[in-house]
């Protein structure tokens, strides 16, 4: 009996040992995640433009310009694309403020407004797309929400690149520590350290002037007059909303036209016009650009987007690739 009872309490003391060895391996596992999680530095996106590219045998030529203002068609994408690779290697979060383009770099700022609704949101660019030649930009899931059309799938939309900001975005990507802009430069006394989070901008200060490129013009350089500009802190600039601050403006009534082609000789844009003619109602109009008349071949108005996206594609399947839907 006593040699039972030694035996058994033998076991009980090798079974706790077992049962402490395996708490403190978990507590250490435990620990370890949370040490790896309070020392692992985010990895700040790289900056690209990229190679032009060809989809369905229409090219696109990717390009810094910091005057882009389309209007067209707006898309949405979201869990087919969650937590897949961007093109320029971010993971796409489709709960994220983040839109595709098919040409503005990567990463960039644009402010997206729903000419149907008048709201207008901020958006990061960090992908390509969309492949829907009828179409000018693909926001996620999170931003057609805020910009009120999930349900509806598209919009009529404006898109503008938000010059100061997106190039601000690059010097602190690319390491720049001055960045000039119209003119006079917009330094910073050190470069700043990687950072992926980011918060609203509140009014500017005294010491932090930004400068817009709508209304700022060249210091002068003759004498006393000469100001030198002053520092602003790129990673000021180059922040952006995270929870998505919706403007509202005014609803403006707006129309849908296939455009073929726009043309610097009359005759041209007539030619075309008469090719198409049997594709549906096709008008040449004309509008100065540069200083010289450019005559736009359209088609429309259409009613709705399902009536554009068939008319756009008889007329790529005619040869004008280069067609596409505008918003006016």
């Amino acid at each position: 009996m006593h040699s039972n009872r030694y035996v058994s309490v033998i076991w009980i003391i090798v079974l706790v040992s077992v049962l402490s060895g395996c708490a403190e391996t978990q507590f250490a596992i435990h620990s370890a995640k949370r040490i790896v999680g309070a020392t692992t530095q985010p990895i700040l996106p790289k900056y690209k433009i990229g190679k032009p590219y060809k989809i369905n045998n229409i090219w696109y030529y990717p390009e810094e310009n910091y005057n882009h203002n389309e209007t067209g068609i707006a898309s949405w994408y979201g869990a087919k694309f969650h937590g897949r690779k961007t093109a320029n290697g971010e993971v796409y979060d489709m709960n994220a403020l983040t839109a595709a383009h098919r040409t503005l770099p990567m990463p960039s700022y644009v402010r997206v407004t729903n000419l149907e609704n008048g709201r207008s949101l901020v958006l990061r660019i960090n992908d390509r797309g969309p492949f829907a030649h009828s179409r000018v930009v693909d926001i996620s899931r999170r931003g057609s929400q805020l910009l009120g059309f999930q349900k509806a799938g598209t919009a009529r939309v404006r898109v503008q690149i938000l010059a100061d900001k997106s190039r601000a975005l690059k010097a602190q990507l690319t390491g720049q520590a001055q960045l000039a802009k119209v003119g006079s430069p917009i330094t910073v006394e050190r470069l700043p350290k990687a950072k992926v989070e980011s918060k609203l901008l509140g009014p500017p200060t005294e010491k932090k002037l930004p400068i817009s490129a709508a209304t700022a013009s060249p210091e002068r350089l003759d004498g006393a007059e000469n100001i030198a500009p002053k520092a602003l802190d790129i990673r000021d600039v180059a922040e952006a909303p995270t929870t998505g601050e919706v403007e509202f403006g005014q609803v403006a009534l707006t129309q849908i036209f296939v455009q073929a082609g726009a043309f610097h000789r009359f005759d041209n844009a007539n030619k075309v016009r008469a090719r198409l003619s049997s594709v549906g109602h096709v008008a040449v109009s004309s509008v100065l650009r540069g200083g010289r008349d450019l005559f736009r071949v359209r088609i429309g108005p259409f009613k709705n987007v399902g009536d554009a996206d068939q008319v756009l594609a008889s007329v790529t399947k005619a040869g004008f690739l280069g067609a596409r839907i505008v918003v006016e």
